[in-house]
């Protein structure tokens, strides 16, 4: 039943999410269709005023009678202005609503007191005036063309923000529950635990009472041991099942951190646009049009002025409509009339997932040194483009007040030519062709200022957005810090080293690679080494998720070359320079690394023979059919190759999702991998084709997702938004205590133990993960129990997983056998259980770990493990662990001692189990139990 409630929960908010975004999509709709309606009806207006002046030249011979008729005619019809839209009529029935209606009405009330004209009033009406006004109406359907252009690529954008929300949404409510399951398997761990301890408490005893009763000390003695190494197998369970829990809580904080803020950023990214571009761009659609025809207006009214100067009184009339003229105030009528496409909507507000009851940013300790370094970015992107915007703003006031220049000048010319020749004649010669050709110069620069206008505008709507949204993040975040401060004075900074000590580890041990990694073939690569990922890959993937997503220029930015060939050469060996050893301000060179990487392969990801084909695709308009014909090409490429090229662009779709803070938009990274990726092949011109391949790249980066082949289609590893540091559980580490616990199986409901193994089978645990190439070789994970049947051969095992019940041909390198298997299940020797029910069987799998010796032959698929057996090779542990390590070993030390006779001091005797280096992470200790 609680099950049903969550999921009619989750439903419930997952509706109002839809419903929201589904009032949202109709309101930009509605928007869209107001400004549009307003736009028609000003071009209708001006085309009706064009048509009057046409109609009121011609009648303005027949004077007083057909002048009016003509503005009977045109009082009494519906028209085309607002003939089939009740907005329209609406407009009409209260001309003082908008101030050009008023201003038509005020004409037509002037008209009916005017019944005589002249012919020079007849040839300016027929002329000038009316050209003007088809030249307004045609700039005005310009301008509200270009305006409704810009206002979709501004929905669009809005729309695609609220799309993220609901990714980040989806991302965290995904890590929250594997933090939740974790967390349930830690209390089942600890409740194991817990019966464990009290059933050792009462054999205890119970041994005590026999010992006193009998003379079977020696059965007491031996079972000691047993219930000890129970114990401290129940006490590796919890540990490691709280280093789990630790790490998906981490996971979850992150996501709902990047949730909280992308909430953020999308509430102040729709409240600026509804509270500010909507109202600019409405201005921007009004651009000139006021100023237009109140020019036109006025030069009328100063035609009528100096033919019948009896109609003074009906030209004031309309000379205070004209004055009225306010596009501020029109403005707010049309916001008033259309409150409800234009009213900002409701907040989105934070949903928590299944009862997480944190509700705000939270700047855990192992954050702090990804936090603080982001709210600096912040703040100073915030700083840079304050400026930016504030300098845009500036040059776009200029840009507008020019371009109402050169529509006044325009206007004024008509009303000059006018007052200077007011006869019929000298009209006709001032006509002449210099003055059209600099009336037509005049119209080229104007359109030219009005594309310039528009492209600042946008660049400022853009700034301003982008200012918002910057705004949000940087309060969110600063709030944040100073919760965290005030948490951190209670928090003991030596938890916090000890806490940041176990999740460090240290560099990956050399290993041999059958194949080149930088300048060679990545195919052949991945099939000798097994990584299906490259380690250079995955670990600067990595390096920059944890460090850089909002490191600003990441990927444009040269990093230091010699450090870069350090760390290229490290890889080179086969080692992780990127776990230790590197910090923040390498991020520029391990992005060079990464980069220099896929530029050295020989050959290219990119085949070649497909670049042609490739660069077609990019020629096309339509997003789907691009995205549709580059999927079918890439199908063509090796799986291998596709999963990379997968893990690698859904990792720039991510980085590119931080453009706000980093710079580097789709656009940006494209220009840094297009030329890295997809090399111009010898004997075409690289500038010529240079454009195509960032529109190329460019496409990869926008629809990941729908470009490369699904999971379920293309196994192999998938790019992570959300990652955690490494820790010692990673593969390949050694750690100091718990010897290689994380190999232990988890004790799940319904796993087998190993009472419940056969006669002559025994457990092995997976060092590494292993695709099989045939059907009779077996898949199966790191960490899945196996279960070894026979030797097959001196590299390969007979057996089945635990887990899945396979059966196959197991890779002796890939897996951990606890001490003294491989004799029992080779040669018939005792059960492994035996070695170890002994102290000198246990100290003998201490003292000879089983290492874990690197693929060399056609088998190996995955990374190698090697173990370092030199007693030189120190590693630092943490004293207290240390002293733990060294208590265990002496207490064994001192029972095997005491059986063999040797006394105390040789329990004080230096001893090779308690100084030797750490175990490595692939042998392990006391696994079996005697059966």
């Amino acid at each position: 039943m609680a099950a049903h409630g969550k999921l009619r929960r989750e439903r419930g908010l997952q509706a109002e999410y839809e419903t929201q975004v589904k009032e949202m999509r109709w309101q930009l709709s509605e928007q869209l269709r107001c400004l549009e309606l307003q736009g028609e009806l000003r071009r209708e207006l001006l085309q009706e005023l064009a048509e009057f002046m046409r109609r009121r030249a011609e009648v303005e011979l027949e004077y007083s009678r057909g002048l009016d008729k003509l503005a009977e005619r045109f009082s009494g019809r519906g028209g085309r202005l607002g003939g089939s839209s009740r907005e329209h009529q609406s407009f009409r029935k209260e001309p003082s609503l908008l101030s050009p209606l008023h201003c038509w009405a005020a004409l037509l009330q002037q008209t009916r007191q005017q019944s005589r004209d002249s012919a020079a009033l007849s040839e300016v009406l027929g002329g000038p005036l009316a050209q003007r006004l088809s030249h307004i109406a045609e700039d005005v359907g310009r301008i509200v063309k270009k305006s409704k252009d810009l206002e979709q690529q501004l929905q669009e954008e809005l729309l695609e923000v609220v799309s993220e929300l609901q990714t980040a949404r989806k991302t965290y409510q995904a890590y929250h529950t594997e933090s939740m399951n974790a967390e349930a398997k830690l209390r089942e761990a600890e409740r194991q635990e817990e019966k464990r301890a009290g059933r050792s408490g009462a054999a205890a005893t119970a041994a005590a009472v026999a010992a006193a009763a009998t003379t079977t000390t020696t059965n007491a003695t031996e079972a000691g041991p047993l219930r000890k190494t129970s114990l401290k197998k129940g006490s590796r369970l919890v540990e490691k099942r709280q280093a789990k829990f630790m790490e998906h809580k981490l996971k979850c904080t992150k996501a709902r951190n990047d949730y909280l803020l992308s909430l953020a950023s999308v509430n102040a990214a729709v409240s600026n646009y509804y509270l500010h571009d909507v109202l600019d761009l409405m201005d921007c659609c009004d651009t000139g049009f006021h100023l237009a025809l109140g020019q036109v207006l006025r030069s009328y009214t100063a035609a009528e002025s100096r033919t019948q100067a009896s109609q003074m009184q009906g030209l004031g009339s309309l000379e205070e409509a004209v004055e009225a003229l306010d596009p501020s105030g029109d403005r707010a009528k049309v916001l008033e009339v259309h409150a409800v496409a234009f009213c900002p909507p409701l907040r989105f507000d934070y949903q928590p997932h299944e009862g997480d009851e944190v509700a705000e940013i939270r700047v855990e300790v192992e954050l702090r040194d990804e936090i603080l370094p982001r709210a600096q970015n912040i703040q100073s992107r915030l700083d840079r483009q304050t400026i930016e915007t504030e300098e845009v703003n500036k040059t776009l006031k200029a840009t507008l007040q020019a371009l109402l220049e050169v529509v006044a000048l325009e206007d004024g010319d008509v009303l000059d030519s006018f007052q200077a020749s007011p006869s019929t004649e000298s009209l006709k010669s001032t006509s002449s062709d210099p003055g059209a050709r600099q009336a037509g110069r005049r119209r080229g620069q104007q359109q030219e200022t009005e594309t310039f206008y528009i492209m600042k505008l946008q660049e400022y709507l853009s700034g301003r957005s982008i200012l918002a949204k910057l705004q949000a993040k940087h309060e969110k975040l600063q709030e944040a810090i100073q919760r965290g401060d005030k948490e951190e004075r209670e928090v003991s900074w030596t938890q916090y080293t000890q806490r940041k000590f176990q999740k460090s580890r240290q560099p990956r041990p050399t290993s041999q690679y059958n194949q080149k990694l930088f300048g060679g073939d990545m195919e052949k690569f991945i099939q000798s080494s097994g990584q299906p990922v490259p380690l250079v890959v995955e670990s600067c993937i990595r390096f920059i998720n944890l460090n850089g997503l909002q490191h600003e220029g990441i990927f444009r930015v040269s990093g230091a070359q010699p450090r870069i060939s350090e760390i290229r050469d490290a890889f080179e060996r086969g080692e992780d320079p990127l776990v230790e050893g590197c910090t923040a301000h390498d991020l520029d060179s391990v992005a060079g690394v990464l980069k220099l990487y896929f530029r050295s392969l020989e050959p290219p990801l990119f085949s070649p023979d497909l670049f042609g084909e490739l660069l077609a695709s990019a020629e096309l308009e339509a997003m789907e059919d691009r995205v549709e014909l580059v999927s079918r090409l890439l199908a063509l490429l090796p799986g291998p190759v596709l999963v990379v090229l997968r893990y690698l662009f859904t990792f720039l779709n991510h980085l590119a999702q931080y453009s706000d803070e980093n710079m580097m938009d789709p656009y940006n990274l494209a220009v840094c991998f297009g030329p890295t990726l997809l090399p111009v092949p010898a004997g075409q011109d690289p500038v010529a084709l240079q454009g195509r391949v960032n529109q190329l790249v460019q496409t990869l980066i926008l629809q990941p997702a729908r470009v490369f082949p699904l999971l379920t289609l293309l196994p192999g590893p998938v790019y992570e938004k959300c990652m955690a540091p490494p820790s010692a559980s990673c593969l390949g580490d050694t750690q100091p205590e718990g010897l290689a616990g994380e190999n232990e199986p988890e004790l799940e409901a319904g796993t087998p133990t190993q009472e419940d193994v056969p006669e002559g089978v025994v457990e092995a645990v997976a060092c590494f993960a292993y695709t099989g190439r045939t059907a009779q070789e077996l898949t199966f994970q790191r960490g899945d129990v196996l279960r070894l049947h026979e030797r097959a051969s001196g590299d390969w095992w007979r057996g089945e997983c635990v887990g899945t019940g396979a059966r196959g041909l197991i890779p002796h390198k890939y897996i951990t056998l606890p001490g003294g298997a491989e004799k029992h299940l080779s040669q018939g020797s005792p059960a492994a259980g035996d070695l170890l029910s002994s102290p000198e069987g246990l100290l003998e799998s201490v003292h000879r770990p089983e290492p874990c010796t690197p693929p060399g032959g056609p088998s190996g698929h995955r990374r190698h493990c090697l173990v370092p057996t030199s007693p030189e090779r120190h590693v630092e542990v943490d004293k207290a662990v240390a002293q733990t390590m060294d208590s265990v070993f002496k207490e064994l030390l001192g029972k095997t001692a005491a059986r063999q006779g040797l006394g105390p001091a040789a329990t004080n005797s230096p001893s090779s189990g308690a100084r030797s280096p750490k175990p490595p992470g692939c042998s392990r200790l006391g696994k079996n139990k005697a059966s």
